[in-house]
């Protein structure tokens, strides 16, 4: 488990869950900088937790943080979506619990690379964080930019 991080969930006008993720603990990312968001990750490892929706319970397995960190789609991001996806490594268990099914919720494995660890396939669902904007002069919060996600599970 990860101490003191400002991460809280708050719902919007249609009552469906946000989770915020206060610190900007990985600004000007780096290609170096995701080895520190592996190790970051790293502490998750063995810890299992629940999604709200649904009361499925998910176990946080030894080769989460590389497959967050290296897998193919991470690689593709650019721009904001690529240090969107280094800040939301810092709520992963609020992000667990807000995750809703979406459809379709199951998918068959495609990737050889996955052949025995995802021999079951891919569970997907959705899920929304923000990340807070700051004023580059006053150092002031401004607003909250939203992003929305594809959690994979397998």
């Amino acid at each position: 488990m990860i101490n003191n991080r400002n991460i809280s969930i708050i719902q919007d006008e249609d009552g469906k869950p946000i989770v915020l993720i206060n610190d900007r603990k990985f600004r000007g990312l780096t290609k170096e900088d995701w080895k520190t968001i592996e190790q970051y990750l790293m502490k998750y490892i063995g810890a299992f937790y629940e999604i709200s929706a649904c009361s499925e319970k998910i176990y946080i397995d030894k080769d989460f943080p590389d497959e967050y960190a290296n897998s193919q789609s991470r690689i593709a991001l650019k721009g904001a979506r690529k240090k969107a996806k280094a800040e939301a490594a810092q709520g992963i268990p609020e992000l667990v619990k807000i995750a809703i099914p979406q459809e379709p919720i199951w998918e068959e494995n495609k990737e050889p690379k996955h052949q025995e660890n995802a021999q079951n396939g891919w569970y997907r669902y959705y899920v929304r964080f923000g990340l807070p904007v700051y004023n580059d002069k006053t150092g002031s919060l401004e607003r909250y930019n939203i992003f929305s996600a594809t959690m994979l599970v397998r």
